[in-house]
């Protein structure tokens, strides 16, 4: 499995834009210039998915899923092309994925470490309250 990190100066624009209540902007942040990402949900294959262009061919960064019970889902993985990763892309797709348990009022269950530590570096939006451990 591979390893997704958010560099320094983009966890930072992060942290700080959601504590001070501001929006990112759309400036280039750790090479990834799209702030605010189209994230697909497609409820039928259970995963988000990015649509990254780079140099004119086209590729997907994916968090996988699946339903446990009927109001628990367990986050599986996320996946994102070697040339996208370290730019944010994965903290989208946890970000979509964390926000739609939210508003589905759901339980979750992680088993990606990404995701995991999204969600305990990432106190203050409250996603812990819809965690289950095992």
């Amino acid at each position: 499995m591979a390893r997704y990190l958010l560099s320094q100066s983009c966890m930072f624009r992060f942290i700080h834009a959601h504590t001070s209540g501001q929006r990112l902007s759309s400036r280039r942040c750790c090479g990834f210039t799209d702030s605010n990402p189209n994230v697909t949900h497609d409820r039928q294959n259970q995963r988000f998915t990015i649509n990254l262009n780079r140099d004119g061919a086209v590729r997907c960064a994916v968090l996988k899923y699946t339903v446990r019970h009927d109001q628990q889902l367990e986050l599986l993985s996320t996946e994102v092309p070697q040339s996208h990763r370290g730019k944010g892309v994965a903290a989208h797709l946890a970000k979509a994925a964390l926000d739609f348990i939210v508003e589905e009022n759901l339980k979750a269950r992680i088993s990606c470490w990404y995701i995991r530590k999204y969600v305990n570096e990432n106190p203050h939006l409250g996603y812990r309250a819809y965690i289950e451990d095992e």
